[in-house]
């Protein structure tokens, strides 16, 4: 799956944005929580920590849309082809709770708020809707039909408000509705003939419920109506880059700024606005790829923004990183030995401190271990309260080892991350080999022995060659035995021969070597005699 995704550092935005391609073509929406981003793809769900490089990836879920808890425990999916919502638990990505639609087919939008989650549905033309899920109403989720659309609708919901626009229509209007524990009220149209708003791009809601933003294709601003008054408060731009593919928005979880874009012939931009007086406080821009370029989706992630977009040429999904924010950056340590071999367990230390000098207290952190620039292991370990941090790991491998710790941050601390690099070359290997000196034709003999690398035992399976060399009065026989495998963990191995004539005989056990340690061998000579004699 790593192999999939390529990170491309990118000049034409700041220097620390990175654009990573996916290595996929279907899908596209993306959410974070919890100091990570979860990507819809067609056939998996991808991961990747808050610095944008890959985590890990849910093979078979065909997600169209996704949303995320505010503590980013839980993530939901919305599954077309089963018709079906699937919570998952974020920290082992284990299916917790499998939601029927069977009556509202082809969910394709989410949002949620409270114990409400929000479906737009919708497969063709005249079959779209709205369906709530209650999610505090156990296994068996209580549904609720809300509205129905021309089309599969966009929706957006915070507080007590939930905002539904038909993404079918021209002009496209929103439905403004109340919603208690029970239902969703219709509290107001806002109609989309007064506006001359066009198709529907995209919807974001402030955390409040009292704003809604909405983008449009045909328009180069960012509208924003209040939810109670249903009156046009602001706009947003305007966008010089409007009118060639779909705008995207969305609304940070403080509510003090509206991020929006969207792609272009010439690249991708995105702007961060103050939401209150809608002045531009970022751009970022995309502009070094060559080939036509779509915005499909955008979220923020702390201060920064995940932002995913199609290359037009080859149909791939990347991911976009922008770093926007003004947050304390900690400041993460990460020592290991600079040489060794193959065969050695490391002890790698660090420590993660602060902005202003103190403890962190236990923090997880996200270790990943590259063997010659390819990603072979990723693992979790946690600070001291002090936050100094120790790991061991044995790469049985020679090369370029390099160790990236990644500390996802907090609320109101950046995340931070850390590398070092080792150079092991290959460790001398050695086989101990014991068995008789003696034996009688006809007689079983036992062999074992121990094959190390390094003065260690081996740490894995490893496949050994044994050769039988008899000589006698009749000449030179080698014949290759069976194999044999040295046991895991502990490197020992045993097999046995029965001899079925005298003469002398060798045993040879040859270990070809790895990309940890060099090949070595081991030999034993044994005088086998008919039973009777001596």
């Amino acid at each position: 799956m790593t192999a999939g995704l390529v990170v491309v550092h990118t000049p034409a935005a700041s220097a620390a944005d990175i654009t990573t391609d996916l290595g996929i073509t279907g899908g596209g929406d993306v959410v974070a929580g919890g100091g990570k981003a979860f990507i819809a793809g067609d056939d998996q769900l991808l991961v990747v920590n808050a610095n944008g490089t890959f985590n890990t990836a849910v093979g078979g879920l065909s997600a169209r849309s996704l949303a995320i808890t505010p503590d980013g425990t839980r993530l939901y999916a919305a599954l077309r082809d089963p018709n079906e919502v699937m919570e998952l638990d974020t920290a082992t990505l284990d299916t917790t709770r499998e939601i029927s639609l069977a009556e509202y087919p082809c969910p394709t939008n989410l949002a949620l708020s409270g114990r409400w989650l929000w479906v737009g549905y919708g497969c063709d033309q005249w079959d779209g809707g709205v369906v709530g899920i209650d999610l505090s109403s156990g296994y068996r989720s209580r549904l609720i039909r809300v509205a129905a659309t021309y089309a599969s609708p966009k929706v957006a919901a915070a507080g007590n408000t939930l905002v539904v626009g038909d993404s079918g229509l021209s002009p496209a209007s929103l439905r403004v509705y109340d919603v208690n524990t029970l239902r969703a009220t219709l509290r107001g149209i806002i109609d989309g003939h007064d506006y001359h708003t066009g198709f529907l791009g995209d919807l974001a809601i402030t955390p409040d419920g009292s704003t809604i933003i909405a983008a449009f294709p045909d328009s180069d601003e960012y509208f924003a109506w209040d939810t109670t008054s249903l009156q046009k408060v602001r706009a947003y731009g305007p966008d010089p880059d409007s009118g060639y593919y779909l705008p995207v928005v969305a609304v940070s979880a403080d509510g003090t700024h509206v991020a929006a874009g969207r792609g272009t012939k010439s690249g991708l931009g995105v702007t961060l606005y103050d939401s209150a007086t809608t002045a531009p406080t970022y751009t970022g821009t995309l502009t070094d790829h060559g080939g036509l370029m779509d915005l499909r989706s955008l979220t923020f992630s702390g201060n920064d923004l995940f932002a995913v977009w199609r290359d037009l040429d080859s149909d791939h999904l990347h991911l976009w990183r922008l770093e926007t924010g003004t947050l304390p950056e900690a400041t993460l340590t990460l020592t290991a030995p600079s040489t060794g071999t193959g065969a050695d367990i490391l002890t790698l230390t660090g420590r993660l401190t602060l902005p202003d000098g103190s403890a962190p207290g236990e923090q997880p952190l996200s270790v990943t271990r590259y063997v010659n620039d390819s990603a072979e292991l990723t693992r979790e370990v946690t600070t001291a309260e002090d936050g100094t941090f120790t790991f061991t790991d044995r790469p049985r491998s020679a090369g370029v080892i390099r160790y990236d710790v990644i500390w996802n941050g907090s609320p109101t601390v950046h995340w931070s991350t850390a590398s070092a690099t080792v150079t092991l070359v290959k460790a001398v290997s050695s086989i101990t080999l014991s068995g008789p000196e003696t034996g009688v034709v006809g007689t079983q003999l036992k062999f074992s022995g121990v094959l190390s690398q390094g003065g260690q035992p081996v740490g894995s399976t490893t496949k050994l060659r044994v050769l039988r060399e008899v000589t006698n009065s009749r000449g030179t026989v080698v014949t290759v035995l069976p194999s044999v495998s040295a046991i895991i963990f502990d490197g020992r191995f045993r097999f046995m021969d029965t001899p079925a004539e005298a003469g002398e005989y060798s045993y040879r056990v040859e270990f070809d070597g790895d990309r940890a340690s060099l090949p070595t061998t081991a030999t034993l000579d044994v005088t086998v005699e008919e039973a009777g004699q001596g």
